[in-house]
């Protein structure tokens, strides 16, 4: 009979800590933070465990090979019981994204879904398969700009003035944009940072077996710098606290790679990356304005690193 524990390792359970900070944060740049916002992050989570347990199902014959401890080759896990894992997790979490945020986050959680299930079926060991882990990133944090925006929020507004300073007959107003609209676009900055940081980790993942060429953690690196850039805010002190962090724990593990290529060493980066992204997160929750909030999910590093101790979160 599988265990609880054994299904844990199948989805990598402490590594769920990383993922509410995308809707968070996407929640937070589109002005959107309110009563749907915690469903929403919940449905990103079932999302992200079932992308877990259809990695490890797809993955079963070369992780018998590679990583014969895993919960499926080992046989603690029954390949039929681990992809019914990940369709039943599939189904509750578009379900609860549609429940807390309607047909505007369905349509944001159906590409989600389908970029998990191609990744882990067709797209991983191909060139598009950072890519593809980029966008699965990216549209979780525009799932939680889906919703409208909270009530009082205030939104811009701009126009084309006339000649006389009026507005002219050909005035737009970002007001007309229907509000689901405007709300992912104030996101797009936040979902392509996290996607930008999800291309770093994904490409070192694919090394971790077999170790890396030098040229691999140089470039992620140099990812790793930019992305902590776009964290920061000319005059919040908070966001650049968070990702001077961020940075520096997973900036320090990849130069790590780069002084000794190894398999341990990469692995050892990779769950840096997974574990450090919280402090990515918080840094750009906190730069839309929600510096509790941010400081909060920025909380969840040292906790996701204790629990990594204990379950991989690779």
């Amino acid at each position: 009979m599988t265990r609880l524990a054994d299904l844990a390792e199948l989805v990598r359970a402490p590594a769920a800590l990383s993922v509410p900070g995308d809707v968070l944060a996407g929640a937070a740049a589109a002005g959107a933070l309110d009563r749907r916002t915690p469903a929403l992050a919940g449905a990103s989570v079932l999302l992200y465990w079932a992308g877990m347990a259809a990695n490890d199902w797809a993955d079963r014959r070369l992780d018998a090979v590679e990583r014969p401890e895993r919960p499926i080759p080992s046989g603690r896990v029954h390949p039929a019981t681990a992809f019914g894992v990940a369709a039943g997790l599939t189904a509750a979490g578009l379900a609860v994204a549609t429940a807390a945020g309607g047909r505007r986050a369905t349509a944001v959680a159906v590409p989600l879904a389908a970029a998990i299930w191609g990744y882990d079926l067709f797209a991983k060991n191909t060139a598009a398969g950072p890519a593809v882990m980029a966008a699965c990133r990216g549209l979780d944090v525009l799932l939680g700009a889906s919703p409208s925006p909270a009530p009082g929020r205030p939104v811009a507004r701009s126009r084309r003035l006339g000649p006389a300073g009026g507005a002219g007959r050909s005035a737009t107003r970002a007001g007309r944009v229907p509000a689901v609209g405007r709300g992912l676009v104030r996101a797009l900055p936040a979902a392509l940072t996290v996607a930008a940081h999800t291309w770093t980790v994904t490409a070192l993942s694919r090394r971790e077996v077999s170790g890396a060429d030098r040229r691999l953690p140089r470039a992620t690196l140099a990812g790793t710098a930019l992305v902590a850039a776009t964290a920061l805010s000319r005059t919040d002190p908070v966001p650049a606290a968070l990702a001077a962090g961020y940075a520096t724990r997973y900036g320090s593990a990849q130069a790590r790679v780069l002084a000794d290529p190894s398999p341990a060493r990469v692995r050892a980066a990779v769950g840096a990356g997974i574990t450090g992204l919280p402090a990515l997160q918080g840094a750009l929750t906190a730069r839309a304005g929600a510096r509790v909030l941010g400081l909060a999910v920025a909380a969840a590093a040292p906790l996701g690193r204790r629990l990594a101790r204990l379950v991989s979160p690779t």
